[in-house]
């Protein structure tokens, strides 16, 4: 008895005799002598994916001629990164150690790259990131490490741990595979840190919150890393340090007296602590001090004390000069009764002033001489 067999174009057909594979099928009309119907097919879409492995391993194993001849056998070594493409386009990155099984269809092909090239090419790079243009992924993309270093900063990379060099402004992409590889970004332009809510005890025991503003860069970015695990840490905790130095050693009169005191004391301590470790400090300096609530009171009370005292000292200094110059007057006036009738007219024109109406009798002179009379007699 005869059996026909029809194998679809885009297909490939494993005929089988009792469970085991006898040939291979390509599309077409094939006819077979089938005596007890012991004759199947497993029919495959060329353009479908991979062969589960325990397929793919049998057939490697036991008809390698045919995976040589209908396959597009990929066999990476734990040193080789696999590149797939089909008709051109990237499709896949496959690990190291990676073992696919593909039916050959279209133009598919791989490319290998070695993983001792920790480096991404610039053209893959590319290609990996076309598609997220499009919202899309590349599968196994994961694999690589993306990083995009704007301008004004430097990626500091890291591999197994160990800082390797500076990176410029760019896009730049490194293999993941068997390396922990690690790029931090750093801005290179001048930064601000605040160290706030300082609470110092001073010298005398008074409390004071303080905020301090410092302005930094890094002056050699390389050697900065290779000496501290984290320099914006480092430079945090030594700011808190010289600060608490300089406050703790002082009493509250030295530092309100002279506020530019902490300044000075901070950025010199600073100088020295940051010196051979890759950081500069441009500036720095107290942004607020804050004394407790009664401390407040007590200082506007001292202030208050202060200004009534300089007011006394005024008072008193301005009532001489006016006794002094009244006896200047006096002087003058007893040597020159002209002066003496000045002085006369200058009192009634005060006097008129508080008046609303004055009646006079017997003359100008009456009124004075009267005057006279009564100064003399209150005298």
């Amino acid at each position: 008895m005869k059996t026909t067999i029809v194998v679809k174009q885009g297909q490939l057909a494993l005929l089988k005799k009792k469970d085991e594979y006898i040939d291979v099928l390509t599309a077409g009309e094939h006819k077979f002598f089938d005596f007890g119907h012991k004759l199947s097919v497993d029919i495959f879409p060329l353009n479908g994916g991979a062969l589960e492995s325990e397929k793919a391993e049998f057939l490697r194993q036991y008809y390698p001629q045919w995976v040589t001849e209908y396959g597009f056998d990929i066999v990476l070594s734990d040193e080789e990164i696999g590149l797939l493409y089909e008709n051109g386009s990237l499709k896949e990155i496959l690990a190291p150690g990676t073992r696919r099984l593909y039916w050959r269809y279209s133009d598919r092909s791989l490319e290998i790259v070695s993983i001792d090239e920790l480096e991404v090419s610039s053209i893959l790079m590319k290609k990996l990131q076309h598609p997220k243009l499009r919202n899309q992924v590349i599968k196994g993309s994961e694999g690589v490490l993306t990083v995009d270093i704007p301008a004004w900063h430097a990626g500091v990379i890291r591999i197994n741990g160990e800082t390797q060099a500076l990176l410029p402004p760019g896009l730049k992409g490194y293999w993941r595979y068997q390396h922990k590889v690690d790029v931090e970004v750093v801005d290179m332009r001048l930064q601000t840190l605040d160290v706030s809510g300082q609470e110092i005890l001073t010298k005398d025991k008074v409390t004071l919150r303080i905020n301090l503003s410092a302005n930094w860069r890094y002056s050699d970015v390389l050697l900065a890393y290779q000496q501290l695990a984290s320099p914006l840490e480092f430079l945090y905790k030594e700011l808190q340090f010289a600060l608490r130095e300089a406050v703790g050693t002082r009493t509250l009169d030295e530092l309100l007296e002279n506020k530019s005191l902490i300044d000075s004391l901070v950025s010199e301590k600073i100088s020295e602590v940051t010196e051979g470790y890759g950081i500069e400090v441009a500036s720095l300096g107290v942004k607020d001090i804050v004394l407790p609530g009664e401390m407040k009171t007590i200082l506007a009370q001292v202030v208050e004390a202060e200004k009534s005292a300089q007011a006394n000292v005024i008072r008193r200094r301005e009532e001489t000069s006016a006794t002094r110059s009244l006896l200047n007057t006096a002087k003058v006036m007893e040597n020159n009764p002209v002066a003496l009738r000045l002085k006369e007219l200058e009192t009634v024109e005060r006097i008129a002033e508080r008046i609303d109406k004055i009646s006079v009798y017997g003359g100008l002179d009456q009124v004075l001489n009267g005057l006279v009379q009564i100064k003399g007699a209150q005298a």
